[in-house]
């Protein structure tokens, strides 16, 4: 966005090219007259329009001058305190700046006879600059990032492999196979069959005849 000074001197430059785009050459007294005694100069001066940038150009005889004066001196008539004073016959004033100008012919007689003129000088209007739009701040995107697995649910374990229960062996309805035969006991010993005697009972039956012959 542009600083209010740099903005107030855009604005003065386009309204001071303005004033000399727009700056007319006026020729005072003209069309009907010029700087002489038969123009009213009230009523030519309130049909114009002075701006700044203009120039006036007085056109006049010998007979006649230009002096320009106070406000003060041109209501009284007086040249002898002049701002400026011309006899070239045709005399040239820019208008620079904006504000009331005197204008009187030092000519003994001639101002009170009414050669004399006040120039109101206006400023040309600048166009107003166009509205500045509103700064809109750029909308900020924030990406949250991605939530990670630990965070948004707790992880599922595997599946657990179950294994298959063993078959059964109970042998199906209609079955031609035979059930298996039950092991009998083994037979005695061939020492037991012929009244073979184990040490234990030989020693007890010995401990009995020593009790028995005391």
């Amino acid at each position: 966005m542009a600083s209010p000074v740099k903005a107030f001197a855009t604005l003065a430059t386009m309204a001071l090219l303005l004033e000399y785009a727009f700056a007319a050459t006026i020729v005072v007294g003209a069309p009907n007259g010029s700087w002489d005694l038969r123009t009213d100069y009230t009523s030519w001066a309130s049909s114009q329009t002075f701006s700044v940038g203009d120039t006036l150009v007085f056109q006049y005889t010998s007979f006649h001058d230009v002096v320009e004066v106070t406000e003060a001196d041109f209501d009284a008539c007086r040249s002898s305190n002049p701002i400026a004073r011309y006899t070239d016959g045709n005399t040239v004033v820019s208008l620079p700046s904006a504000g009331k100008r005197f204008f009187i012919c030092g000519i003994a007689g001639h101002c009170s006879e009414g050669m004399k003129v006040e120039v109101d000088v206006v400023s040309v209007a600048a166009p107003a600059p166009p509205p500045s739009s509103p700064v809109t701040p750029p909308t900020v995107v924030s990406s949250s990032p991605a939530p990670s697995p630990s965070a948004s649910s707790p992880a599922t374990p595997p599946p657990v492999a179950r294994s298959a229960p063993a078959p059964s062996r109970t042998p199906s309805p209609g079955s031609n196979a035979a059930p298996s035969p039950t092991r009998s006991a083994p037979p005695p010993s061939n020492s037991a069959a012929h009244g073979f005697m184990s040490p234990a009972l030989a020693g007890i039956l010995s401990l009995m005849a020593m009790f028995m012959a005391v």
